[in-house]
């Protein structure tokens, strides 16, 4: 799932060195955080969080494989 994510995120920020996936698992829950340079921050959330909510819905589907919960922020 980190893969995943950081796969998309990567092809959309413009300073692809500066993506970092910091990801947390506690009990059943896993906590996916997005670093990104400030500039690019935008690119990730999207017009209206359009970009950031697609995202989530990807790691969601990919996560009820997993049986587990994904919450993703950056």
């Amino acid at each position: 799932m980190k893969d995943l994510v950081k796969l998309i995120v990567t092809e959309l920020v413009e300073d692809k060195d500066s993506v970092g996936i910091i990801v947390d698992e506690n009990d059943g829950e896993v906590d996916i955080k997005i670093n990104v340079a400030e500039k690019d921050k935008g690119r990730v959330i999207g017009r209206g969080g359009n970009i950031i909510n697609s995202i989530r819905n990807i790691a969601r589907a990919c996560a009820v494989k997993e049986d587990v919960k994904v919450n993703i922020k950056i």
